[in-house]
């Protein structure tokens, strides 16, 4: 008996159907409307030399990448309120005990390294606090308190008011800075 063709069904090619962006909304926004909760609209301010930043969510600045001390301090310029201030202290506390410390900004946060060695500390914005990041820190004494899914990574949380004991974060960044860091 022989086989009965299938029918063949005619197909649209991708080509003959319009694109839907997918930053648009289906719906035009109306004058007045909430955003959803939790949703920011990313805030424009100046940095250096009249050049605007936008501050991410939770307040992150977006800096380009790039080594050096340029970025990071452009970066910390952008830091907004309180977090500024925080910023140029660690920066100040991390190059008074690291003299030969290397800085660049990457996934738009201020990296500490050692030529040779890979990078021992990194922090990050976050609406209420900024996040201290030691790479290799479950190698440091006390251990930093926060913990990450990274077997090595440990992590320093600072809120606004709290207590910055600089002397325990000056061991901390002087031992991170004798060890091998994290290589990218």
């Amino acid at each position: 008996m022989p086989k009965k063709a299938k029918p063949k069904v005619k197909v649209a090619s991708r080509a003959s159907k319009p694109r839907r962006s997918a930053s648009k909304s289906k719906s035009p926004v109306k004058a007045g409307a909430k955003a959803k909760s939790g949703a920011r609209a990313a805030k424009p301010i100046k940095a250096q030399k009249g050049k605007k930043v936008v501050l991410l969510s939770g307040g992150n600045p977006q800096i380009a990448k790039g080594d050096g001390d340029g970025p990071v301090q452009a970066y910390i310029a952008a830091m907004p309120g309180w977090q500024r201030d925080l910023g140029k202290r660690l920066d100040a506390l991390i190059v008074r005990n690291v003299p030969v410390v290397r800085k660049a900004v990457k996934w738009n946060s201020p990296f500490y390294g050692v030529e040779g060695q890979g990078w021992f500390l990194s922090f990050h914005v976050f609406t209420r606090y900024l996040k201290l990041t030691f790479f290799r820190g479950t190698s440091l004494r006390p251990i930093p308190p926060g913990a990450s899914k990274h077997k090595e990574v440990r992590y320093l949380d600072i809120h606004e008011g709290d207590e910055l004991d600089e002397a325990q974060l000056a061991t901390w960044v002087k031992d991170a800075a004798a060890m091998p860091g994290w290589i990218t």
